[in-house]
């Protein structure tokens, strides 16, 4: 399999007193093969006490076309490799994808909980085994915990010291790839744009409909968001900012009353990585030039949404610059999919 792998520190594997009595699950039910699936990884945890600051997620074998939901506080690595397999996808074959989920530069205290949620298709599993997803929690510099170990066949996973965390699978395949079996309560299709403004490029499409703004020598247009599906926790919002005068100028922050959150973020590739990560210095914009925010780079990102953004209707911004001042926009809904 050829993977692409980003170098990390070597590090001492603890395992805390707390980790015996606490091991890293999946909050999902059953999953039926064939079925799409927000699993939802729960880290009880730190490491001895330490708070964790990156949660490494392996995909098995079997679980496709993965898309980690964007986390308020984190940055994200995807690391793509092959498959040992070849595995339908709408009709397509489907050879390689995600691999390796990295949830980083975070900060989970030992006293606390929390998920990390990963999108993606059970297009091959044994429902006696399920599928295993090796996670490793790093704990500032010199601690993780590893929860790596998979049973053998007919063994009990309860005798294992660090389990896995294992995907439970339904003897019943899935008579709706789409039908969301084994997702959270936050809605069956919740996956496929939880992802939304994190290279969802099909789907993003500008309804028109945006009125360019002026700001000093700022000239703010084609800005558009697009509806998001029942459940759906993040949206997306893209504009393009054009620089017309002699200094640069620096986006820093962005607002809107609905949402308790907007933050700006970009997703590149950095040494065949994917990386999508959240920008707290704001988005620079070069003096005589263009900045597109566009699915697949930079973007606004919606957290704590109020009420889930519908197609036709509009989102109010205010997007504050480090020279020009503030304004305020009104970005138009588009449709879900373009298709």
């Amino acid at each position: 399999m050829k993977t692409m792998l980003i170098a990390t520190t070597a590090l001492a594997s603890l395992v805390s007193t707390s980790a015996a009595f606490a091991h890293a699950s999946f909050a999902n039910p059953p999953t039926a093969v064939g079925a799409y699936v927000a699993a939802t990884l729960q880290v009880p945890h730190g490491c001895d006490g330490m708070a964790t600051n990156e949660v490494q997620i392996k995909l098995p074998e079997g679980f496709i076309s993965a898309k980690p939901q964007p986390k308020a506080g984190w940055e994200i690595e995807v690391i793509s490799g092959d498959y040992q397999n070849s595995y339908d996808n709408h009709g397509e074959a489907v050879t390689s994808g995600p691999v390796e989920i990295r949830f980083k530069n975070g900060n989970l205290p030992d006293e606390f909980y929390d998920t990390f949620t990963i999108y993606g298709k059970v297009a091959a599993a044994d429902p006696e085994t399920g599928l295993a997803f090796p996670t490793v929690q790093l704990c500032g510099t010199d601690a993780t915990v590893a929860w790596t170990d998979i049973a053998a066949a007919g063994q009990d996973p309860h005798d294992l010291k660090s389990p896995a965390p294992v995907l439970k699978i339904s003897a019943t395949e899935g008579a709706d790839e789409h039908a969301g079996h084994g997702a959270p309560a936050t809605g069956a299709h919740a996956g496929h744009d939880a992802h939304a403004g994190h290279g969802d490029h099909a789907a993003a499409v500008n309804p028109g409909g945006f009125d360019t703004v002026t700001l000093g020598d700022l000239e703010l247009s084609g800005g558009f968001t697009k509806a998001m599906l029942p459940g759906q926790p993040v949206g997306g919002g893209f504009i393009t900012i054009t620089n017309k005068g002699a200094e640069d100028d620096v986006l820093v922050s962005a607002t809107s009353p609905n949402a308790g959150e907007v933050q700006l973020h970009e997703m590149a590739m950095v040494n065949d990585v994917m990386k999508m990560r959240q920008l707290p210095d704001g988005i620079k914009v070069p003096a005589g030039q263009s900045v597109e925010l566009k699915p697949g780079g930079l973007h606004l990102m919606f957290f704590k949404i109020s009420e889930p953004f519908r197609d036709g209707a509009t989102v109010p911004v205010t997007l504050t610059f480090q020279k020009a001042g503030s304004v305020d926009v009104v970005l138009p809904i588009g449709p879900a999919r373009s298709n």
